[in-house]
């Protein structure tokens, strides 16, 4: 795959890519934007350094590459002027939500897949991190699924799951964060396998941040089928890890990949803050034409999620106190 206006550099044998010969801070071409999505579509995550941009930028980037949406379903406090981004803030995280960690979800994940449309692409900027530590690893959802046998293949064509904030986890009811998802369910119903929608790959679409269980079988059944399918999609084969340094970006398909916050900062006393955007995403479809359904909540767009611009309207109406 030949590339004129950019150089692609692999990172590992089916993940990732580092790009280098363009300026992020500058206006990229369409020619530019074009083989970067070619790259994206390829390596499932790209990766830039040493690309200094503020958040006006980084907006202005993403919006390349379709609408941006708004930062997080469960964002009440976006920053000024900027409600697409997002901060990965350790601190803000803990004083906002109670919990002692480093971001809003710390297993593997896919970026919000409780939504019946998660996000088609997800854009991080790296602006004060540690000297050491504070990895990111990603995998190849893809190639997780082609590793399967056939017979396991079949099976898990035909077969849905549940998707929702909190799933599998016992975060406490009092917490900041319980009361926070409490207050704006989302959970969707996803095919386990979703065909892409620009490349027709099959990716297996489960992750154990956000996948409840398998629907039409029993518990059982459910938990052994999603340890099979976490293990496939978390082998060190599909994956990649990248050393964050200030200014770095990553840019990956949310549709294809799965990525897993750092796991070596609890016990270190460091700030680790990066700023993330996200692209509006179409609604996963199976191989057998099973397209992803809403239980609760609605989709993620550029709009305020309507609990929120409620909430934000409640707000407005309270007479000031004297």
């Amino acid at each position: 795959m030949g590339y004129k206006h950019i150089e692609v550099k692999p990172t590992s044998g089916f993940t990732g890519a580092e790009i280098s010969g363009v300026n992020l801070a500058k206006d990229v071409q369409d020619e530019v934007v074009a083989e970067i999505r070619k790259a994206l579509l390829k390596w499932k995550v790209v990766f830039f350094r040493n690309q200094n941009i503020d958040h006006a930028a980084q907006i202005a980037f993403t919006a390349r590459f379709g609408e941006v949406t708004y930062a997080h379903p469960h964002e009440d406090e976006p920053i000024d002027g900027f409600s697409q981004i997002l901060p990965i803030d350790r601190s803000r995280f803990e004083r906002r939500n109670g919990i002692q960690r480093s971001s809003y979800e710390s297993r593997w994940h896919t970026d919000v897949t409780a939504v019946v449309n998660p996000p088609a692409g997800s854009i991080l900027r790296a602006v004060n991190v540690p000297s050491f530590g504070g990895d990111t690893q990603w995998t190849n959802l893809v190639a997780a699924y082609e590793g399967l046998s056939e017979p396991l293949r079949k099976l898990a064509d035909g077969l849905k799951a549940e998707h929702r904030f909190n799933a599998r986890l016992r975060i406490p009811s009092n917490s900041k964060y319980a009361q926070r998802i409490a207050a704006n369910p989302q959970v969707s119903i996803h095919p386990v396998v979703r065909v892409h929608p620009e490349t027709g790959e099959k990716a297996l679409f489960v992750n154990p941040g956000f996948t409840s269980h398998i629907l039409d079988v029993s518990p059982q059944e459910s938990e052994l089928l999603l340890e099979l399918f976490f293990k496939q999609i978390t082998k060190p084969a599909y994956t990649t890890r990248f050393r964050w340094n200030n200014g770095d970006i990553a840019f990956w398909d949310n549709r294809a990949t799965s990525h897993l916050a750092p796991q070596d900062l609890d016990h270190i006393e460091v700030e680790r803050v990066l700023y993330r955007t996200t692209i509006t995403g179409d609604i996963p479809v199976g191989p057998d034409g099973f397209k992803s359904q809403i239980v609760e909540g609605e989709p993620l767009t550029s709009d305020l999620p309507t609990v929120l611009k409620q909430k934000s309207e409640k707000v407005l109406a309270e007479p000031a106190l004297n």
